[in-house]
């Protein structure tokens, strides 16, 4: 073959590479833009519902989701912040706030989601309940909080919504027992280990207990007298959707859009509502 040839073939076969080259990334970005992956804890049988409404709901919009799910809780941040995963989905406002002041992050809540509220049960008595109402805790009661700090704190503005304490900070300031400022019922605070509440039923009026452990003692949810009012002290326990501070600025702003607005509906409203037996208040 003539060098000629050669150099003609080889030209060819270059152009040909480029074009295959120039095309295929364009391909694949178009499928990444569409594609959102999302960090997740281990996925309850609630959160399983309300995605598989929202895939659902972005069939029509060629939007797909894929999942990464932790069983660390340090973890989905971290793989939000180095672009592992493009929002994630496990967090409440303090918990974000906390996490990126100890890890110099910049993650940003992206769109309100739910709320978990903590809820303060009636000590027992034989096994049923003393009271029914948060008002019949008498003069000189005991309540048992959970005694670590973000508990605590949160126990201590539930407490002051139900009316039994005031405090003297107020928003996202963190409150403890020094912080009580009124007590008017001279009422006994119990500081526990969380995983301890709701063992103490027997031996106090009322105790706040983790929504972690309330299954776990055969708690039923329903009948807390009192429940956390979604206010603006409580605004800091608002579960969210999370990404990064540019993430309006990146090549899946369009469809992190769609996945908000698929999320605030009132289609996943109801599967919230109705997979969580009411546990979970949709916030948006």
């Amino acid at each position: 073959m003539k060098l000629k040839s050669v150099l003609k073939l080889a030209g060819l076969t270059s152009l040909a590479a480029l074009v295959l080259a120039a095309c295929t990334p364009a391909s694949t970005a178009k499928e990444d833009v569409n594609t959102i992956r999302v960090g997740l804890m281990a996925k309850s049988d609630t959160e399983e519902a309300r995605w598989d409404k929202i895939e659902e709901l972005l069939q029509d919009e060629g939007i797909k989701i894929e999942y990464t799910e932790f069983t660390d809780y340090s973890q989905p941040n971290k793989a939000t912040e180095n672009g592992e995963v493009d929002v994630n989905a496990f967090q409440h406002y303090n918990f974000l706030n906390n996490w990126n002041k100890e890890n110099q992050g910049s993650l940003v809540p992206i769109a309100d989601t739910y709320f978990t509220a903590f809820r303060l049960y009636s000590g027992t008595k034989g096994g049923s309940e003393r009271y029914t109402d948060v008002k019949q805790i008498p003069d000189g009661g005991s309540i048992a909080i959970p005694n670590d700090p973000v508990n605590e704190s949160r126990a201590l503005y539930l407490l002051q919504s139900a009316g039994l304490l005031k405090l003297d900070v107020s928003g996202d300031t963190f409150a403890a027992i020094e912080n009580i400022q009124e007590n008017p019922k001279n009422l006994s605070i119990k500081e526990l280990d969380a995983s301890q509440t709701a063992r103490s039923l027997e031996s106090v009026d009322a105790a706040i207990v983790n929504n972690d452990f309330v299954q776990e003692a055969g708690i039923d949810f329903k009948k807390a007298i009192f429940v956390e009012v979604p206010d603006a002290n409580a605004k800091q326990w608002y579960n969210f959707l999370a990404a990064k501070k540019d993430w309006e600025q990146s090549d899946k702003a369009e469809a992190l859009k769609k996945l908000i607005k698929a999320y605030h509906t009132d289609e996943v409203k109801k599967v919230i509502e109705e997979s969580s037996g009411g546990l979970d208040q949709p916030v948006w």
